[in-house]
């Protein structure tokens, strides 16, 4: 890591982006919670990591945030978003907009979509904030009005019966 390079004198969130099966998660942490001690990292988060993981280098270090593939259709780092939620950490959930078959038209993403005058991507974003307070989604975004819609989509409130059956929908999908 360069910080001369970058301009930086540290850096706000450090997120390691996958744990090397190599190397021990400890000796990974701890060279992050060294760089942290050194002021050249403000704060610890980690990616594509199980609770275990978690709780092990929360062991070491503080760990401010976790990034997991999680969206309507994937679901499988659910066990994590509910121990972050629990433990106040912060959940970027990764390809947060992904609908897939849910998106179709006349799918419960694009009835959905309807009725609020939104686009699919906006519920699908709607619907993972409605889940946690902890939820931090960051959705790629290339073109000025992608990112307007993002924003406005913190605004969208899906009802309870649209987060059921945007929930059940995609769970009747993933079998």
């Amino acid at each position: 890591m360069s910080l001369r390079r970058l301009g930086l004198d540290h850096i706000d969130l450090f997120q390691l982006h996958r744990i090397d099966a190599k190397i021990p998660l400890a000796e990974q942490v701890g060279e992050l919670k060294n760089l942290q001690d050194e002021g050249k990292i403000v704060a610890i988060g980690l990616s594509q990591v199980t609770v275990g993981q978690i709780e092990q280098a929360r062991e070491i270090a503080d760990i401010v945030t976790v990034q997991n593939r999680y969206n309507l259709t994937d679901r499988s780092s659910a066990a994590v978003l509910d121990y972050c939620t629990r433990e106040g950490i912060g959940f970027i959930p990764w390809a947060p907009v992904a609908a897939g078959e849910l998106a179709r038209p006349g799918g419960p993403v694009d009835r959905a979509a309807a009725a609020h005058d939104a686009a699919p991507s906006q519920i699908a974003l709607a619907w993972l904030l409605a889940h946690s307070e902890v939820m931090l989604p960051i959705p790629g975004t290339s073109k000025l009005s992608h990112l307007e819609d993002n924003i406005a989509a913190a605004n969208l409130r899906l009802s309870a019966e649209e987060i059921d059956e945007l929930t059940d929908a995609a769970l009747l999908h993933q079998s």
